[in-house]
């Protein structure tokens, strides 16, 4: 029993030494990208009651939930997706704002998906949200602060994957399909189901040309020349603004320098139901997932009480860590790299050169050396755990014995040198 509770729980795991290192590394590039971009941090609780992700707000599905009680039996649950927190936070705090907020968060997030192999329940999400701009500009924003983060992070080669819920939207209308109909037809244009589209649209009664349409909408994707030919297939209003907005959006990003990392699929169909407008998914080799997701959700601040538009988007962390390692690309970190070994009387003087390192910005780890373990001994632990000197400290310590780790090479200092130095 004992070693068994050593192991995690299936669907979350350990981070550890220099990993976690990286990781931290990671995340803090991001969030200066944010920074830089006017964003300030928000943070929400990690649970909440359960009516904040309900079905009505599009998010992850009750069954995918972990749900617990708090002593009045509400049903509480971890959170499954940071946005509708936020909104619920923004509503709260902001109401009477009417300028445009800019926030940015750093947590974890969970889904309770045993049956998703490969998945870890528990995944880091960092992200942004633009509150109170529904402008083609603040669509722009949130993509261009996507491509510098991954950018930040070492990542060259992505792509940023853009849809338009409206325009898919605007076709159901037309056709006037039930809520069951359309479900289902998303999921088959969203997983390029060309047939499963077909099978379906056979049972359905609609004009002919619009039934042409949904068949084209799983190819239609490709460059922002491609989206355009779609203006041809359609006389739908709603669906035809949906394009000219990808266009401004192009044309903004242009204007960034950005607009080689974008390119567009209207068949992308999120199965969050709160998104209004624009979303979109970032993709790179060495990992088959999304890194990025994002999107327009107008309509969901207004069930919290606020009337705004918003815009953001989530960076999956852990699958971009996986991403940079399969691609080897190296993220620096700062490591501790000086080891202060000391017997009992020289105390004081570890003390004294320890605070003299770090003053200076180098990181030293202080271990006072017991009886019966030799220097050797110590040596060897620096240099598993990737440290570069041992500095060992006998007597009263005015002598310093300086290891060099890797290769074992000693000389002898007098530790009035460091302080020269």
């Amino acid at each position: 029993m004992s070693r068994q509770l050593l192991h995690t729980p299936e669907g979350v795991r350990d981070i550890y030494a220099e990993e976690c290192a990286r990781k931290m590394a990671v995340q803090g590039k991001i969030q200066k990208v944010f920074h830089l971009y006017g964003y300030q941090n928000i943070e929400t609780p990690t649970f909440e009651f359960f009516d904040i992700f309900k079905k009505e707000r599009g998010s992850a599905g009750s069954r995918e939930m972990y749900k617990l009680f708090d002593r009045e039996n509400n049903t509480l649950v971890l959170r499954p997706d940071m946005t509708p927190s936020i909104a619920r936070c923004v509503a709260k705090y902001f109401m009477d704002e009417t300028e445009p907020l800019r926030l940015c968060y750093l947590g974890a997030t969970y889904l309770n998906a045993a049956s998703y192999q490969g998945r870890l329940n528990e995944t880091t999400q960092t992200g942004a949200e633009l509150i109170g701009d529904d402008s083609s500009d603040g669509d722009a924003e949130m993509i261009a602060m996507v491509i510098d983060a991954l950018k930040s992070t070492g990542l060259q080669e992505f792509q940023v994957e853009l849809g338009q819920v409206e325009f898919y939207r605007g076709l159901v209308e037309e056709a006037g399909l039930d809520e069951d109909t359309r479900e289902q037809l998303r999921e088959l244009v969203e997983n390029k189901n060309f047939f499963g589209v077909e099978e379906l649209l056979t049972e359905q009664t609609m004009a002919e040309e619009l039934k042409q349409v949904f068949l084209k909408l799983p190819e239609l994707f490709g460059d922002i020349e491609q989206i355009r030919l779609a203006r041809s297939m359609t006389s739908n209003q709603r669906a035809l603004r949906a394009i000219d907005r990808l266009e401004r959006v192009q044309e903004i990003l242009d204007g960034y320098g950005l607009g080689e990392y974008v390119s567009y699929d209207l068949g992308m169909l999120s199965k969050y139901s709160y998104y209004t407008g624009i979303i979109f998914k970032a993709y790179t080799y060495g990992t088959g997932e999304y890194l990025v997701t994002g999107g327009r959700y107008d309509k969901l601040l207004v069930q919290f009480g606020k009337d705004a538009p918003a815009v953001g988007f989530a960076i999956v962390v852990d699958r971009l860590m996986q991403a940079l390692s399969r691609q080897r690309i190296a993220t620096q970190v700062d490591t501790v790299e000086w080891m202060a070994l000391y017997e009992p009387g020289a105390r004081k003087e570890a003390i004294r050169l320890a605070k003299h390192f770090r003053e200076a910005g180098k990181a030293v780890q202080m271990t006072r050396k017991p009886a019966g373990h030799s220097v050797t001994d110590y040596v060897s632990y620096a240099r598993r755990q990737r440290m570069n000197w041992l500095l060992y400290l006998a007597g009263e310590g005015k002598q310093v014995a300086e290891y060099q780790v890797d290769s074992g090479k000693m000389r002898v200092k007098s530790i009035e040198e460091y302080f020269r130095q």
